[in-house]
């Protein structure tokens, strides 16, 4: 007897290691092949009457796990109705991000959430969602991109100082964008992130290191940015006199890798909740003390701390060739799920294109292209439960973009502005977005702006489309 034999049984790993030992010492007994496939059926079938034969020990296995799936099923149920939550800025919120925040109120694990102004339809839970779970976390509640951030660098120069044409050779040579683009292996910086332990406990991890490393310091597709621009800060901060600076802002993420993790651990929590309701399958969560939840928080956590060094690795490299340290650098994640004290228990925050903006926390919230990002500090204010929005949030869908605007539209708004594009489509126009001065004004309570950068020299992909 062997593995093939029993694969046809269609038992899971466990159950079917069970089966092969107990089909060999059968085997050994002089039983015949067939006899022996056809008792490992029945006992597939009715695992109960086998608890006293020499099949017991697969038997045992078998109704544990029938239990274990009916518990699953049963705890897979939805409310009735959604938890209450908070919403900011409601007349800027599209009603399909407020139908997917309702559903994700409706889980069984949730315990709060809120919406902040910048909210639109997502996967899951909407970008701009934020929701609290009882030892859970959801895949899909922390997105695709795992770890997508933001990193501001703020340099002594003034900003005319630096010619638009110097910029675009800057950010030509130093920056990388698109799907599956890295740096020549003679040209990679090294960062610790790489010799993190967690790479070599997952076999998913130690597949996707060598990716990982060779795309470190890059930015994908579509919203990623890295922009030179002026900033101004209005108060001082960290040592930081007010006036008007040279900066640097990125926003990149974990690149292919945060995203294969987030579709492995996708299809894990789905076939545990196998009997959710679909208009929440996207949903699908995992036990924060299961196998599986446990492996999804230590390659998110990895996914977070390698979008972060994406970042620093970009303002490394431009700060090396601008022969000038950063007098002030800031930086936050928005996609990621975090431990946090609510109501006298601990629970699993997920924001999911939202900025953790606790008391006195400094975050970044960008607009578009060719429009203001704020540097604010965070008023911890708990109805929001300690976030702020991500960004300006879209208006337009992409395809929806490309349908409603033309190039000249767009570049006549750059222009007026004076923005200078490398790269960029029509999907990303500042058209698509809704006007993050409205957006801002929505969480006053939420956040304290500190200082304003207005983007001038702006790279992006263009995915074959440039403006």
């Amino acid at each position: 007897m062997n593995g093939k034999h029993i694969s046809k049984l269609g038992l899971n790993p466990k159950a079917a290691a069970l089966a092969l030992n107990v089909a060999r010492r059968q085997e050994d007994l002089g039983t015949s092949r067939r006899d022996i496939l056809d008792a490992l059926s029945q006992v597939k079938a009715d695992p109960e009457a086998y608890l006293e034969s020499d099949y017991a020990e697969l038997a045992r296995e078998l109704l544990a796990q029938t239990c274990s799936q009916v518990q699953r099923q049963a705890g897979s149920a939805l409310r009735p109705a959604p938890l209450p939550y908070a919403e900011f800025g409601s007349a800027l919120i599209e009603p399909g991000a407020r139908s997917q925040m309702d559903v994700a109120m409706r889980l069984p694990v949730a315990r709060a959430g809120a919406l902040m102004p910048d909210a639109h339809v997502g996967y899951g839970l909407p970008i701009g969602g934020v929701l609290a779970a009882e030892n859970a976390v959801i895949p899909y509640g922390v997105g695709v991109d795992i770890g997508c951030s933001m990193q501001l660098s703020v340099f002594g120069t003034r900003p005319e100082q630096l010619p638009t044409a110097e910029a675009l050779s800057l950010l030509r040579r130093h920056t990388r964008f698109g799907a599956g683009v890295g740096f020549e292996r003679r040209e990679r910086l090294d960062h610790p992130v790489l010799d993190d332990p967690a790479w070599s406990e997952q076999p998913l991890l130690r597949h996707l290191h060598d990716k990982a490393a060779e795309q470190i310091g890059t930015s994908g597709s579509g919203n990623h940015f890295v922009e030179f621009g002026t900033f101004t800060l209005q108060a001082p901060e960290e040592g930081l006199e007010t006036g008007t600076y040279l900066a640097l802002l990125s926003h990149s993420g974990s690149r292919g890798f945060g995203a294969q993790v987030a579709g492995h651990f996708t299809k894990l929590a789905e076939q545990r909740h196998a009997a959710l309701d679909p208009a929440a399958r996207k949903l699908a969560w995992l036990p924060l003390d299961s196998d599986e939840g446990a492996a999804y928080w230590q390659a998110m956590t990895l996914a977070g701390h390698y979008a972060l060094a994406n970042h620093q690795q970009i303002h490394a490299r431009i700060s090396r060739a601008l022969n000038e340290a950063p007098l002030l650098s800031v930086r936050n994640s928005h996609n990621l799920a975090w431990k946090e004290p609510l109501e006298d228990s601990e629970l699993i925050v997920h924001r999911k294109g939202a900025t953790p903006a606790a008391a006195g926390q400094l975050g970044l919230i960008p607009g578009s292209m060719a429009d203001p990002a704020y540097l604010v500090r965070g008023r911890g204010y708990a109805p929001a439960l300690a976030s702020a929005s991500h960004g300006a949030g879209r208006q337009l869908g992409r395809n929806a973009a490309r349908a409603a605007l033309s190039k000249t539209e767009v570049a006549d708004y750059l222009a007026q502005r004076g923005v200078t594009l490398l790269g960029g489509g029509i999907d990303e126009a500042p058209q698509a977005y809704k006007r993050i001065e409205d957006v801002m004004a929505a969480q006053s309570d939420l956040v304290d702006v500190l200082g304003e950068f207005m983007p001038k020299v702006v790279r992006m992909d263009s995915g074959g489309q440039d403006i």
